[in-house]
């Protein structure tokens, strides 16, 4: 069970208990968490954000959620758009495209996460492929996203 080199340094690192949770083969996180059997408010989904100044930042959100770029404008006092895959596949070469995992920080991005994933008893996150997910409790996952900066900018679809 494959885990993305700089995510696994960094489970390492911080000594953070997870589960392995496989599931079929699944392109995007609304049919990850359908594969996988998970409630999309419990996936954490990664979306890289472009800057003005040409640097990158991530946002963490739960994968039944929404980025309100307006919102993130205002926040954050600056317009910012979505990356381009190319630009995406070019910072997280260790994942599979589309496979982020939302460790933003460890590939030197400045990480948002959305207050909704952070109030969770467990959350799923990537592992890097389109096959396999890894459970943290929520203490977990808190550890983990220690770092990132806690926003309001999502919306539930």
């Amino acid at each position: 069970m494959p885990i993305a080199t700089t995510l696994n340094e960094q489970l390492q690192r911080y000594a953070i208990a997870f589960e392995y949770h496989s599931h079929s083969h699944s392109p995007s996180s609304a049919r990850i968490a359908e594969a996988a059997q998970v409630p999309g408010h419990l996936l954490a989904k990664s979306v890289v954000l472009k800057r003005q100044d040409d640097s990158y930042l991530m946002m963490v959100l739960p994968a039944d959620h929404r980025v309100q770029l307006g919102q993130l404008h205002r926040l954050l006092g600056e317009t910012v758009g979505l990356a381009t895959e190319a630009e995406v596949r070019a910072i997280f070469t260790d994942c599979d495209p589309g496979a982020l995992v939302p460790t933003g920080s460890a590939y030197g991005l400045k990480t948002l996460i959305d207050r909704h994933l952070l109030a969770e008893s467990e959350v799923y996150i990537e592992s890097g492929d389109h096959q396999n997910l890894l459970r943290l409790p929520g203490a977990e996952f808190r550890r983990l996203m220690a770092g990132a900066e806690q926003v309001d900018a999502s919306r539930h679809l």
